[in-house]
């Protein structure tokens, strides 16, 4: 089974939201400056236009672990990251030094969340999003695995999103059991893989890659292990969906 990649999406230009400017954000925006230029140069009208969403401030201990440098320690990240990539690449990228809230609007055809909580996902879930259905890529990981998963937002979806298929995910009240950040680099990577990040960024990218350069996908996720260096990718059928719990059946008769 494939899906088609939303049409509109290769007659104008993109707008994607970034939501998240840390570990895999900080990563993710790079691999879109490069998949901007890519797309133009196989034929797209006008690429991508790229707002990345975030409120946090470079620390010392970002450096190394994120794509941040130690003069950068005490500026907001968003600013930081896209300030850099448009002086590199030309663009005119945005930035929202801001928290993301379920009353905030965003204006995106891709949705894409590089957030380390249940809080943030289950408001991009829940959100009405201009121009709908839009697509939602979420970017999640551990100590040394994690899920990309890209599906969409709205009534008429064809894909479930990440929290269609894992509703623990979206579950707020399980974030204070998670571990919190760690307050120095030999900590933190004490705790996680020094390239986890990169590498969920990176199978984020192509399946974006492959959307646009196909135009049609027949798989909408990737798992990935580093320790065991195994990869999984999540097939576009209804009934691997059964089978994580998502029915498109009940789904529309809910709608």
């Amino acid at each position: 089974m494939n899906h088609v990649i939303h049409r509109k999406l290769l007659r104008q230009q993109v707008s994607v939201a970034l939501i998240g400017a840390g570990g895999t954000g900080s990563n993710v925006l790079t691999g879109l400056a490069q998949l901007h230029y890519s797309m133009k140069a196989l034929g797209h009208p006008a690429g991508l236009q790229v707002e990345v969403v975030d409120n946090d401030k470079v620390s010392e201990f970002n450096v190394g672990r994120q794509m941040f440098f130690p003069s950068d320690v005490g500026r907001s990240k968003a600013e930081v990251v896209v300030q850099r990539i448009n002086m590199a690449m030309g663009l005119d990228w945005t930035a929202r030094n801001e928290r993301l809230k379920a009353d905030s609007r965003l204006h995106a055809d891709i949705i894409i969340g590089c957030v380390d909580n249940r809080k943030a996902r289950r408001i991009i879930a829940g959100m009405n999003v201009y121009g709908s259905p839009a697509y939602y890529l979420d970017c999640g990981n551990t100590a040394h695995g994690g899920q990309v998963i890209l599906g969409e937002l709205g009534k008429e979806k064809e894909l479930p999103h990440v929290g269609d298929l894992f509703a623990d995910l979206l579950d707020a009240s399980l974030d204070d059991k998670d571990e919190a950040p760690s307050c120095s680099m030999a900590e933190a990577l004490s705790k996680q893989s020094l390239f986890i990040n990169r590498a969920m960024a990176l199978y984020a990218l192509n399946l974006l890659s492959d959307l646009f350069r196909f135009g049609q996908l027949d798989y909408h996720g990737v798992f990935v292990n580093l320790k065991t260096a195994r990869t999984t990718p999540l097939r576009i059928d209804p009934a691997v969906w059964e089978r994580m719990g998502y029915s498109p059946a009940r789904e529309a008769q809910a709608a």
